[in-house]
């Protein structure tokens, strides 16, 4: 069972305002490789609520980071021809990937999309709490990797889904 778990945080509610990225490699039950990532999202523009609320990212911490286009080379070998699963992935982090990569005129991946928010029906801290799945630090993009690979195992061990 091999995956890769994804989880974006991003500074407005635009998809292509990402400002972290957090992955989870998964192979054979077993977390083999993690990344994390600091963003600077377009113009480091951040709407203050989703900083000062949500994942206390600010425009100082990604002022000298990297843009999207220049972190995807390091992103993509753990998307592109695999099976990739995001918390809410359907409706925001899968979005996140296609409009980003649209913004920056780079070529879409093809990629087996899952989405955990899709099989346990719940937010992610309900469904990590209902199932005894750690989340350690909520809206931290690795954070929140983690804790859906832990529930994507979960899933696949109890057969609710197959990769």
């Amino acid at each position: 069972m091999n995956f890769t778990a994804i989880d974006f945080e991003t500074a407005t509610g635009y998809r292509t305002s990402i400002c972290q990225v957090g992955l989870v490699r998964v192979e054979n039950d077993v977390v083999v490789k993690e990344l994390c990532l600091l963003v600077r999202p377009p113009n480091n523009y951040y709407r203050r609520d989703f900083s000062e609320n949500c994942h206390h990212i600010y425009p100082s911490d990604t002022a000298n980071s990297p843009t999207f286009d220049r972190v995807w080379p390091q992103i993509s070998p753990f998307v592109e021809g695999q099976a990739v699963v995001a918390h809410n992935g359907l409706r925001f982090d899968f979005e996140c990937v296609r409009q980003t990569l649209d913004f920056y005129g780079l070529t879409q991946p093809n990629y087996a999309k899952h989405d955990t928010y899709r099989i346990f029906k719940k937010n992610l801290a309900d469904a990590c709490r209902d199932h005894g799945v750690q989340l350690e630090n909520h809206h931290n993009g690795l954070s929140d990797a983690r804790a859906c690979a832990g529930l994507f195992l979960l899933a696949l061990n109890r057969g609710l889904v197959a990769v």
